[in-house]
């Protein structure tokens, strides 16, 4: 193997790989917060008592699990322009990645919110609490301590998603180290501290969560 390895060119470019490191993660958060969003709606759509309601959460979540997220990302940013909605890289990829999160999660929340007994839910009702607070503190709120583990990795899933944006040159951590490729060539070096750095964000996020977990929802420290 004649090949000579030199991180030189990972040193001088050590500013670009963080400022990489912070828009991946901008993006993930902005994303992940869509997505949470979105999939509440879905399911409180697929829990409405109108039909057409339903059916649109439904295929809405069949569709979104079962394509391929690069062609979602390429739908909503060459796609959509056709029917005069024209997005910018960055927007189209936060709008295709809080699409393709809160179909995953909305599941992920059913399975939990269905395991709440309809009882507790009564129960509120005869207490007179709204019927948003029945919702945010009758069943929301249960449902999400039991399905947190999941929801949590869920979202590590999309901050490793989001390197695909990078197809229709949405500024992140993969780009940018496409970028700093084309121009040094020494892809082992650069892909390989890329890896090390999405490796670092993961374990940034679990431990995160783990915290919130801790604190909101009081887990034991594992």
């Amino acid at each position: 193997m004649n090949y000579q390895f030199d991180f030189g060119a990972i040193i001088s470019s050590w500013p670009e790989l963080l400022e990489g490191c912070w828009l991946t993660l901008w993006l993930s958060a902005v994303s992940m917060m869509l997505g949470l969003g979105v999939a509440i709606v879905i399911v409180l759509a697929k829990r409405n008592g109108i039909a057409a309601l339903r059916f649109v959460a439904s295929s809405f979540v069949e569709i979104i699990r079962n394509t391929p997220f690069l062609v979602q990302v390429f739908f909503v940013f060459f796609g959509l322009p056709a029917l005069g909605v024209s997005l910018t890289a960055g927007t189209a990829a936060i709008f295709a990645l809080g699409l393709n999160c809160g179909a995953f999660s909305a599941e992920i929340i059913r399975g939990g919110v269905e395991a709440v007994p309809r009882g507790q839910s009564e129960a509120g009702a005869a207490l007179g609490l709204r019927p948003f607070q029945v919702l945010q503190y009758i069943i929301l709120r249960p449902a999400f301590r039991t399905i947190y583990p999941a929801l949590s990795g869920q979202f590590i899933l999309l901050l490793l998603t989001s390197s695909i944006v990078s197809s229709i040159s949405a500024e992140e951590l993969t780009s940018v180290a496409q970028r700093l490729e084309s121009t040094t060539f020494r892809s082992f070096e650069i892909y390989s501290t890329v890896t090390l750095l999405y490796l670092a964000m993961s374990m940034v996020f679990a431990m995160t969560f783990k915290f919130i977990g801790r604190c909101y929802f009081s887990y034991p420290v594992k």
